[in-house]
């Protein structure tokens, strides 16, 4: 079974600039999980994003690439049954020109 969140948009702290540690700024997280699906123990897709949120909000990373590994890490721990986890966090108006992302996959 595959759990798609797509375009979870939200605002936050995160980054190393000095302007982005003072004002939250719009981030979009994309999540794929790939898992084992049993009749009594499915993910609860609601609650995976209000952790995915409430761990962004918090914890105010400095780079998106230790908050894909944390939150990978929270995911995998609280979630046995979970194959395969597609993240990628996306900044959408750090530059001027474009959004940047940072994305990883992983098999567990």
């Amino acid at each position: 079974m595959t759990i798609h969140i797509e375009d979870l948009k939200f605002q936050c702290i995160v980054g190393i600039l000095d302007f982005e540690r003072k004002m939250p700024q719009d981030v979009i997280i994309n999540l794929t999980i790939e898992y084992d699906y049993q009749k009594d123990a499915f993910i609860d897709y609601a609650l995976v994003v209000q952790k995915l949120k409430k761990m962004m909000i918090d914890s105010q990373f400095y780079l998106l690439e230790e908050a894909l590994q944390e939150i990978i890490a929270l995911l995998a721990k609280e979630y046995k049954g979970i194959k395969n986890i597609s993240l990628k966090i996306t900044k959408t108006s750090i530059l001027n020109d474009c959004s940047v992302s940072v994305s990883e996959y992983i098999s567990l």
